[in-house]
């Protein structure tokens, strides 16, 4: 189990998983920046793309905990060599997300419109934001199930098929948005927003596809159904259900942030798409690390090597602060450049740099909370992690949120809202982490 923490086998894992992570977001800021771009009613289509991505964000972090739950009981039988023991657990698994996925699509995209209102949403922007996610929301299935087979690859320890499969559906994307979006004269007709949905489409599905590929090539698994349930299906429902409720109250922050912000005005709701995009961006980048931390973190727990899953702990927050230094520094260089990647609306760029400092010095703090996130994640404590976020999002976020908005700090206020939520979630973590763990190491 050495060499389970060593510098070579965490980046082994760590760095597909950063490169794989952020190749999710990377759809979204891409289509954020095509939109962004376009001449005709530009700041409305980024509203409405940064409001759809939000909520598409919010469903799909809550439904695919289920990729969580099959990484960490996949990771931990195979660090007690029983994984012989979930065989029969993996297509159950499968087939669960699959059906969950069809019960979403189906109770909320017949009621964008109303789903939209609720974030503030009128006029021009609910009109694109309605048609914008009717048809992202079919991707539902093919995400989801995409997830799964990711957790699976997790699970063993390789991060590397994940990567391979999310870096080809991001270089779909991006060239079927510019084709799409802006339309190919005599050939393809401009799109705009729907066009940028069905480029979306296309990159899941081309990633679900080379997903399956490698499921039935590389790993010891199959989809043959057993109707005899097996015995840790349980278990990885409880897990996952502690881990709905916590990603729920994440995206409940997420979603008062952004109606807050669309209740500010259209340039507002417009910076703070780009903002959240980027800290997304971010998010999943520095996650890589937490990536690592919960496929080695569950695959020692499994085999009962503490004094290796404190080590792990110190190296993973190490790495990712690096990490959160380096994007930190290389914005700082490019400031006023970023925004502009975005929009050229010198009012949504005036909002944007006037709040962008605060994303970036929150990052180090974001840093240790996901990498505390993804070891608790593989050590199956799901339940503790549900218990934290929602202290941290209804008594850090929203009090704050409310206050900074009594005073009129606007996406100021927001975004100090957004720091007080991770530094609840990172302390929290840190200190449980070590009174439990620590002393079993002794």
């Amino acid at each position: 189990m050495e060499n389970s923490v060593s510098f070579k086998n965490i980046n082994k894992i760590a760095i597909p998983a950063i490169i794989a992570g952020i190749a999710e977001p990377l759809i979204s800021l891409t289509d954020i920046a095509v939109i962004g771009n376009v001449d005709e009613n530009s700041i409305e289509a980024l509203a409405a793309a940064g409001i759809v991505g939000s909520f598409l964000s919010a469903i799909i972090w809550i439904v695919a905990q289920t990729k969580t739950a099959i990484s960490a009981i996949v990771s931990q039988h195979l660090g007690a060599n029983r994984l012989h023991a979930v065989k029969t657990l993996i297509p159950q698994a499968i087939a669960f997300n699959f059906i969950f996925s069809l019960v979403i699509y189906a109770t909320t995209a017949f009621f964008a419109k109303a789903i939209f209102s609720a974030y503030n949403a009128e006029g021009l922007i609910l009109q694109y934001s309605e048609d914008y996610y009717q048809i992202r929301a079919l991707g539902y299935p093919i995400t989801l199930v995409t997830f799964a087979i990711f957790g699976i690859f997790r699970g063993l320890q390789n991060t590397l098929w994940a990567m391979k499969c999310s870096l080809t559906g991001a270089a779909v994307n991006v060239v079927l948005d510019y084709l799409l979006v802006y339309g190919v004269d005599g050939l393809i007709p401009p799109l705009h927003l729907k066009g940028a949905a069905y480029a979306s489409l296309a990159a899941q599905g081309t990633m679900l596809v080379m997903a399956l590929w490698f499921f039935f090539k590389k790993t010891p698994f199959h989809l043959k159904l057993s109707f005899n349930i097996n015995p840790r299906m349980r278990g990885l429902l409880i897990m996952a259900a502690n881990l709905f409720v916590r990603t729920a109250a994440l995206n409940f922050a997420i979603y008062l942030a952004n109606a807050y912000a669309t209740d500010y005005g259209k340039n507002y709701i417009a910076a703070q798409s780009i903002l959240m995009n980027i800290w997304l961006f971010f998010s999943f980048f520095i996650d890589g690390y937490a990536n690592a931390g919960n496929a080695i973190g569950g695959k020692l727990l499994g085999a009962h090597d503490y004094k290796n899953l404190w080590e792990l702990s110190k190296k993973i927050s190490k790495y990712a602060v690096m990490i959160a230094l380096i994007l930190m520094s290389l914005c700082a260089i490019l400031y006023d450049q970023i925004g502009l990647l975005f929009n050229k609306e010198a009012s949504v760029l005036a909002i944007f740099s006037s709040v962008f400092w605060i994303v970036l010095l929150m990052q180090p703090v974001n840093a240790i909370a996901f990498m505390f996130d993804g070891i608790f994640k593989g050590l199956g404590e799901a339940k503790y992690l549900r218990n934290v976020l929602l202290v941290a999002t209804f008594l850090g976020f929203t009090p704050a949120l409310l206050i900074s908005d009594h005073f009129g700090l606007k996406l100021y206020g927001i975004w100090i809202a957004f720091f007080v939520w991770m530094l609840i979630r990172s302390s929290t973590l840190v200190i449980y982490f070590r009174r439990k763990y620590l002393q079993k190491d002794v």
